[in-house]
């Protein structure tokens, strides 16, 4: 390929060449890594080694690189090591430096984040009308009115609230719709029994 630094007016005579941390020293194409860059010593993938030779294909098909010049870095990018090396190949074109191992994104701090969903209180005429429901099975279904009346009065809350116990204030209704029926047969039983007899 000829020697890199024989190329006239190349951009290589105007940088010094950087040492690699691991495997050979990196060759001075383009500007040099930033000193002290975290990456530049990191071991390079051949992924990473595919996306520089794209980049340097592009360039030498828009007209940035003479033969020569593609030519050598190609060969350059196959056999190197770190991203330092990768980068200072792409760094005088338009498309690099933009060889980083991929960075995990940060986590959202606890303060700017949204607090935990809280579940929708109990409606208390809800559960008093579960329970005056339940309650009319030992009572005869003397509380069944009063679980008729507090299960309407609870989803009716529940409807402009959006609180929970729904379930509830419909289970309330229906013993204690159960029992005011149950009391209202034994009422008309027994005035027919009335009537009979009378």
């Amino acid at each position: 390929m000829g020697d890199v630094q024989s190329w006239p007016g190349g951009w290589q005579s105007r940088q010094p060449a950087q040492p690699a941390a691991f495997g050979p020293p990196a060759p001075a194409y383009g500007a040099p890594v930033p000193y002290g860059s975290p990456h530049a010593a990191m071991r390079a993938a051949h992924t990473d080694r595919e996306r520089t030779v794209d980049v340097l294909k592009a360039a030498y098909a828009e007209g940035r690189l003479s033969a020569a010049e593609y030519g050598e870095r190609f060969e350059v990018a196959h056999s190197a090591q770190t991203y330092g090396q990768l980068a200072q190949l792409v760094a005088d074109l338009p498309a690099g430096p933009g060889l980083a191992p991929p960075v995990a994104p940060m986590p959202v701090p606890a303060t700017f984040m949204p607090p935990p969903a809280r579940p929708a209180p109990n409606n208390s005429m809800a559960v008093a009308s579960l329970v005056l429901g339940l309650l009319c099975v030992p009572t005869m279904g003397a509380l069944g009115l009063p679980a008729v009346i507090t299960g309407h009065v609870a989803r009716g809350q529940i409807s402009r609230t959006k609180e929970s116990g729904d379930g509830m204030a419909t289970a309330g209704l229906v013993l204690g719709y159960l029992s005011v029926a149950g009391w209202a047969m034994m009422f008309l039983f027994g005035l027919l029994l009335v009537g009979t007899h009378g």
